[in-house]
């Protein structure tokens, strides 16, 4: 499904986030998950940098990591894919990278 940008219903998941910050111009893209027992535990970057989930949110909210907002669950915060016109790059869709795989 594609998210139309002339529709208001679009803004609501952005307004469920907390914070949308704006990249820098060399911004990272994120392009894999690490998981552990199911759970998003870090983060691959575009420059194969693996980073933890806290470091992938520091990193968004300096403006590092382009295409993310940061929202919120109970005391947890993570990161979240903001709305475009494609799925392609939404983190649902990104490729898992195992744990075992960065030791």
């Amino acid at each position: 499904m594609k998210v139309n940008s002339n529709n208001p219903s679009s803004e609501l998941p952005k307004a469920a986030m907390d914070e949308i910050p704006t990249p820098n111009e060399d911004a990272m893209t994120i392009t894999g998950l690490v998981k552990e027992s199911g759970s998003i535990t870090g983060y691959r970057l575009s420059n194969d940098q693996i980073v933890s989930r806290e470091e992938g949110i520091r990193l968004a909210r300096n403006g590092q990591i382009r295409g993310v907002g940061i929202a919120h669950n109970g005391d947890t915060e993570y990161l979240k894919s903001i709305p475009d016109d494609t799925e392609d790059n939404n983190l649902s869709n990104l490729p898992t990278v195992q744990q075992s795989d960065l030791d």
